[in-house]
């Protein structure tokens, strides 16, 4: 799961007792700061500005950010990777930092891959090859 598709993956899993393993590519607690603050997303929240605060948006939207599922992990062994990117502009890296805040203080098991590149450049070489290759060790490991 990478980006958008991260979020939305997260929260099937946190749904699906099946799921034994995950690997959440560019990831954040909470979807209404990445569309807030993040570069990709710059014309969705200059459109909201003015309209919503960003405490309301987040209310609004807790239903599809990640940060409101991840108690759902608890007593479950499901194997997480989490992978951010260092100078990351879509998602911008303390919100991902934050992401691992939470999995730390509830106490969940997880791995965390730092990628030394931006959002964007993470389908670059050499990091599209760092990325791909420790989300497939991870999986093949833990499935």
């Amino acid at each position: 799961m990478s980006s958008l598709g991260s979020c939305i993956a997260f929260i099937a899993a946190a749904h699906d007792p099946r799921i034994r393993a995950q690997a959440c590519n560019h990831v954040s607690a909470r979807f209404a700061d990445v569309v807030w603050r993040g570069l990709s997303t710059t014309h969705v929240a200059e459109s909201l500005r003015g309209k919503i605060t960003l405490e309301e948006l987040r209310r609004h939207w807790a239903v599809i950010s990640p940060g409101s599922y991840v108690e759902r992990f608890v007593g479950r062994a499901v194997a997480t990777l989490i992978v951010w990117a260092r100078y990351d502009l879509s998602f911008p890296p303390d919100l991902s930092q934050e992401f691992v805040s939470c999995y730390a203080r509830t106490g969940l098991p997880y791995r965390e891959l730092v990628l030394p590149c931006g959002h964007y450049t993470t389908g670059v070489t050499p990091f599209k090859w760092i990325d791909g290759v420790g989300m497939a060790r991870f999986l093949a490991r833990e499935l």
